[in-house]
């Protein structure tokens, strides 16, 4: 069996009690942290707080060399987590397909979401949401300042009137973790996009204090939203009740959410 767990947003406690009882129950456990990690707790901290020993894989010790997960999957109980959702934004499918074409079974055991969490805090209608994207370092994408790819989801989510959850980059190394930061994402879209466009800045989801901070791009840009991890939000059309809890939850002046009332 290999079970697919999602460990939730923020630190060790964050995980369902589905989710802790799978860990205990397993032969191994694997975890990676390319896509997300928890911010709030170390992997020492999942450790001790839920009695296993955890294997941690390089993206390249999943993607291409996923043969310790799979054998420890046929010869026992195996178990693969991540944090949020092991099957939303860090997308495992190749490897459960992999485990399938084996005989291995699998199973998901959920975790909230950065996505669940977005609307939430800002009080957006989760399913006024259009297509995510990922805004990526520009080291990570070879050029300058944002993709086009990145500027045509977004506007082609504003002319449907459907909100944009822009998920920001992260790159890790063997010595090293970089994380952008709301007031970097900012800085970027108001310079090749539009500074004037709404935005909500939404930092450490699922922590007991997160921030969430809405103002024009322009303003938003090179301020400091404190530790890591963050979400950039783009607004689309807002419902009444959407746009009071902008400017009641997320401070948004009220004459930027009034130009985007249906």
């Amino acid at each position: 069996m290999l079970t697919f767990v999602g460990l939730g947003l923020y630190d060790e406690r964050s995980i369902t009690l589905q989710g802790r009882d799978a860990l205990q129950a397993a032969d191994r456990v694997f975890a990676e942290r390319y896509t997300s990690r928890l911010v709030g707790a170390s992997l020492e901290d999942v450790e001790v707080a839920h009695d296993v020993e955890i294997e941690l894989r390089t993206r390249e010790g999943v993607e291409q060399d996923p043969e310790p997960i799979l054998t420890a999957a046929e010869n026992g109980d195996a178990v693969f987590c991540t944090a949020g959702d092991p099957m939303i934004s860090t997308t495992h499918v190749d490897l459960r397909l992999r485990a399938h074409e084996r005989g291995i079974d699998t199973r998901i055991v959920h975790g909230t979401t950065a996505a669940a969490a977005a609307s939430s805090l800002t009080g957006l209608q989760n399913y006024r949401f259009g297509k995510a994207t990922t805004l990526p370092f520009e080291s990570s994408h070879g050029g300058d300042g944002v993709p086009d790819s990145v500027i045509e989801t977004i506007e082609a989510n504003r002319e449907r009137g459907l909100h944009t959850l822009v998920f920001l980059d992260i790159k890790v190394d063997d010595d090293r973790e970089d994380y952008m930061t709301g007031g970097e994402a900012a800085s970027l879209l108001a310079a090749d996009w539009n500074g004037t466009a709404p935005a909500v800045v939404v930092a450490r989801a699922g922590s007991p204090e997160p921030l969430v901070r809405g103002d024009r791009l322009e303003e938003l840009a090179g301020t400091d939203f404190g530790d890591p991890l963050h979400l950039l939000v783009i607004p689309g059309k807002l419902h009444y009740v959407e746009r009071d809890a902008l400017v009641e939850l997320a401070g948004l002046p009220a004459e930027a959410a009034e130009r985007l009332l249906v």
